[in-house]
């Protein structure tokens, strides 16, 4: 599979991105980082709240010792566009046995604030899911089996349960290789999950040949649950771009609608990209270019969807769009 040549691929034309953009860098943190993406973002009691992955190592620290060089940081906003760092990290986990967490993904649930987590273990790959009222105090409710990652909740319970998103790494199982895929659980407590099911498969997303998975956790609306996913192919003939020396592969933002009480059957999705690397910083100067990675997205009551994404593992971006455009996207395709 990732000998098919995917080709050029752009952005929906639905998709507006911020013209300042990026809304959140290095620059803006008040404390020492050197690349500030891959957000969580929500409305939690009437403000807007973005945990975001702060790397804050040279980009030869990172590659070496990455637990002494990644924590999360959090900030506010009242539009959603202009954002008010606190002055200290968040959240960090870090000991014998882990070694860093990492990608926030944020998601409001009977008036809290649930924040799923990638952690890197000397053992594997461990999905976390915590709950914070105050963005300083965490209470960790699960911690998954390796390899598991990018689990985003939906923001209600359906059918009784609480259900997630999430992208095992099937390596042995699927030749050896990236071919990781969508799958959705269930949990009648955020602790213990089961009732798994695969959602949907690489193969079957056309701009895809290596891998796909969650991205920013489902929004609600009449016609389905709303979420956007990650896809990404990878091209031999691609070289340096950004800190490694090679870096082939490139990240894309895809789209689709679930079912509202069974959102294991999806109803309709875009056939094509919903955001796709093409402004400069999404495609160079970056620590890895050509990677767009939503996080979070908020629908507004005048119908306008923000989509905030991680640009070039390096800053944070917001896209905008209307709520009618993407779910037209995904039933007309």
């Amino acid at each position: 599979m990732n000998s098919i040549h995917i080709g050029d691929l752009t952005s929906s034309s639905v998709i507006k991105r911020y013209p300042e953009n990026p809304i959140l860098d290095a620059s803006r943190v008040p404390y020492p980082t050197a690349l500030v993406f891959n957000a969580g973002v929500t409305k939690f009691n009437g403000t807007y709240v973005m945990v975001f992955r702060n790397d804050y190592g040279s980009t030869e620290q990172m590659t070496l010792e990455p637990h002494h060089t990644t924590d999360l940081g959090v900030a506010f906003s009242t539009d959603g566009i202009h954002w008010e760092v606190r002055p200290k990290p968040c959240f960090k986990l870090y000991d014998q046995e882990i070694i860093r967490a990492y990608d926030p993904r944020l998601t409001v649930l009977d008036g809290r604030c649930y924040m799923c987590f990638a952690v890197d273990t000397k053992h594997g790959i461990r999905g976390g899911v915590a709950v914070t009222d105050d963005f300083e105090n965490f209470e960790i409710l699960s911690l998954s089996t390796p390899d598991l990652r990018n689990m985003v909740l939906f923001p209600e319970k359906i059918g009784g349960n609480y259900v997630r998103l999430e992208r095992p790494f099937t390596v042995y199982s699927r030749g050896g290789m990236d071919r990781f895929d969508m799958w959705i659980s269930e949990s009648p407590d955020l602790k213990y999950w089961g009732s798994s099911d695969l959602l949907l498969a690489v193969e079957d997303v056309t701009f895809a040949n290596d891998k796909i998975g969650p991205a920013a956790p489902p929004i609600k609306t009449k016609h389905g649950w709303l979420t956007t996913f990650h896809a990404v192919d990878i091209d031999p003939a691609r070289g340096k771009n950004g800190w490694e020396s090679s870096w082939k592969k490139r990240y894309t933002a895809g789209l689709m609608l679930l079912d509202l009480n069974n959102p294991k059957k999806i109803i309709g999705r875009a056939k094509e990209p919903l955001i796709a690397p093409e402004v400069s910083y999404e495609i160079e100067g970056g620590f890895r270019n050509n990677v767009i990675f939503p996080g979070g997205m908020i629908l507004e009551s005048d119908g306008e969807v923000k989509i905030y994404y991680g640009s070039a593992d390096t800053v944070e971006c917001l896209a905008t769009a209307h709520i009618d455009d993407l779910i037209k996207l995904c039933l007309n395709d």
